[in-house]
């Protein structure tokens, strides 16, 4: 009897510690347009390779920038078990760009949601201080299904031109936080348009209620910076999409995934190799990237 009561609070605690975890992301995909399509970066195309690789890694719960509405129905319809909340950042409706969180319906629950937007008056839509585009913040209180474990989830997209729009977004993103989630466990993720190096990045990892999960993560997978402006021969240190999470979590992995695929451009004859069986054969193809920045994928532990 002594064997199976142990037995039965190693399973308790065993659940416990995984019903704890969050499996988090961010990643920024390109909006649709018709320059992009010419390239043969073709959206169709993109949001078949984005939406297959996040049902393969099948994030909990993740934050989405730069999608415009027809793109996220499309997304909808391609992934499994998500529903999403955001607003286009245009006029607060379905005008503009999203900063939408994508979760998974089965496993997390919506409590509560809302936008803000990055400028002096963050109720309405408009442009802030020296930005170039209207910025927008969106944000939901979630329960784990299983467990009842509730936590805020933030998700930006700061200006790319604007200094002064960049720190002061940063300000106001981390008294908003400190005001909507009142010391709840927090992650916020977003394309920040500052790297690692700036000292606006500093503002929200010397806040003191974020931590930086690169920095605090056990395990790390990242042999590149976050952007790539769709050349898969570039390389950079710069990170400028951040997972922030709050100091109660601990960070297990931290994964910046370069997933690529193939385009038949230009035709090519079929090649074989001395090295391999000779019923195999190969043919030159375009090497592209889904998008033009790196997902960033992050599994976090809930420390009490």
């Amino acid at each position: 009897m002594k064997r199976y009561l142990l037995s039965a609070a190693a399973l308790c605690f065993a659940m416990a510690m995984s019903a704890q975890s969050l499996f988090v992301g961010s990643y920024n995909i390109r909006y649709h347009n018709n320059g992009d399509d010419r390239k043969g970066n073709v959206w169709t195309t993109r949001c078949k390779v984005i939406c297959d690789q996040v049902n393969f890694e099948d994030p909990d719960i993740f934050g989405a920038q730069e999608v415009l509405h027809a793109q996220l129905d499309d997304m909808l319809g391609a992934l499994d078990g998500y529903d999403y909340i955001g607003v286009g950042r245009d006029n607060g409706k379905k005008r503009g760009e999203y900063a939408a969180i994508f979760y998974k319906k089965d496993r997390i629950k919506l409590l509560n949601n809302g936008n803000f937007w990055l400028n002096e008056t963050p109720e309405k839509p408009k442009l802030g201080w020296d930005a170039a585009c209207i910025r927008i913040c969106s944000w939901g209180e979630f329960e784990q299904a299983a467990t009842g474990f509730r936590f805020y989830y933030f998700n930006l997209h700061m200006d790319h031109v604007g200094v002064v729009a960049r720190r002061e977004a940063a300000k106001l993103v981390v008294k908003k936080i400190g005001e909507i989630a009142k010391g709840a466990p927090v992650v916020l993720t977003g394309d920040f348009n500052v790297d690692q190096n700036d000292e606006i990045y500093g503002i929200f990892a010397s806040s003191g209620i974020l931590n930086d999960s690169y920095t605090h993560a056990r395990l790390r997978f990242a042999e590149n910076g976050t952007f790539n402006d769709f050349k898969p021969d570039v390389k950079t240190q710069s990170r400028i999409d951040h997972v922030f999470v709050s100091p109660e979590f601990n960070v297990d992995r931290y994964g910046m995934l370069t997933n690529m695929y193939w385009t038949d451009d230009a035709p090519t004859d079929n090649q074989k190799s001395n090295q391999a069986p000779t019923q195999l054969e190969f043919r030159k193809m375009t090497l592209r990237i889904p998008s033009d920045h790196y997902p960033v994928f992050v599994k976090i532990n809930y420390k009490k």
